[in-house]
């Protein structure tokens, strides 16, 4: 059985590989995309007392369709749009290495996300990924990484001057 700390890992890895291969304008905007779902998903799970009550794997699944929406919707919006794709271009080596560190951290605004919020529902799918034994190092690990996850660390108000901000970005540099 994999560790889901390497699961983490892996996907931070690997989204590191897709922002280099994209470069670094397009995963600024996927990183706004995620930012906007913790927003979203926030907003929906204070404000909105019936969310709150829905069953723990239900809210689950809203709250990580929400994120995969508009992650789905970042990757495609610079390919779509082509007066943006023509901004996005700029010198090779620097794009790509802004990309992978722009990539790297998207997947762990990403992986980490879905992990949160899998661990808060209490790993309501023990087929597929497991709550790691209680009294272990790996769950004291575990532990430790969900403090530093998105949700947790972009709490309010922090994640209303996040959204702020990345909007301005985007007026001020894609438009």
């Amino acid at each position: 059985m994999m560790s889901i700390v390497y699961i983490f890992w892996m996907y931070v890895v690997l989204f590191a590989i897709v922002g280099g291969m994209r470069g670094w304008a397009k995963e600024l905007l996927v990183s706004f995309s995620v930012v906007l779902a913790l927003a979203l998903n926030h907003v929906i799970s204070r404000y909105i007392p019936s969310a709150a009550s829905l069953n723990v794997t239900l809210f689950f699944w809203m709250r990580t369709l929400i994120l995969i929406l508009l992650v789905f919707f970042g990757y495609q919006t610079v390919i779509s749009i082509q007066r943006l794709a023509s901004k996005a271009v700029r010198e090779r080596l620097g794009d790509t290495l802004l990309g992978i560190v722009l990539g790297a951290f998207n997947g762990y605004l990403i992986a980490g996300t879905i992990l949160y919020y899998m661990h808060v529902a209490n790993y309501p799918y023990p087929d597929v990924i497991s709550r790691p034994p209680e009294p272990s190092a790996l769950m004291d690990t575990v532990n430790q990484y969900m403090l530093r996850m998105p949700p947790q660390l972009l709490g309010e108000p922090l994640i209303y001057f996040v959204v702020i901000l990345a909007f301005i970005f985007v007026i001020v540099v894609y438009i």
